[in-house]
């Protein structure tokens, strides 16, 4: 019975750390609109914040809920609690620091990068 009880929390501990958001996004980012408006976005292991230039934010509680990995080209699905999701798409290979957060239908939220303001175009070259 110990044995059982034991596996069972386990499982349930591997569950639970499971929906928590990937180290590859967590943090802070740099984020910009296709239209060139500047955000922060940082994420935290269930919840993230995008704030403005204005310095205001919105938090938004999210879990993890798909990772795909094509020739080193790394995808995380979130889902938030609202039920919409979306995709942080790391594009290069083997970069991290740089990327894109896209909406369930494929459009173009924000460029995003550890270091600077990135535009969406500059990713792509960098392919």
């Amino acid at each position: 019975m110990k044995k059982i009880t034991l596996f069972l929390f386990g499982l349930i501990a591997i569950f639970l750390m499971s929906c928590s958001g990937s180290d590859a996004y967590r943090g802070e980012w740099k984020g910009m609109t296709p239209s060139g408006e500047k955000v922060k976005i940082t994420f935290e292991a269930k919840k993230f914040t995008i704030k403005d230039s204005t310095q205001k934010g919105k938090t938004y509680d999210y879990t993890q809920n798909s990772v795909s990995i094509k020739n080193g080209v790394k995808t995380y699905g979130i889902k938030l609690g609202d039920g919409r999701g979306y995709r942080v798409h790391f594009p290069v290979a083997g970069n991290e620091s740089i990327g894109i957060i896209l909406a369930e239908s494929g459009t173009i939220l924000y460029s995003i990068s550890r270091k600077d303001y990135t535009k969406i175009d500059d990713i792509y070259s960098l392919k």
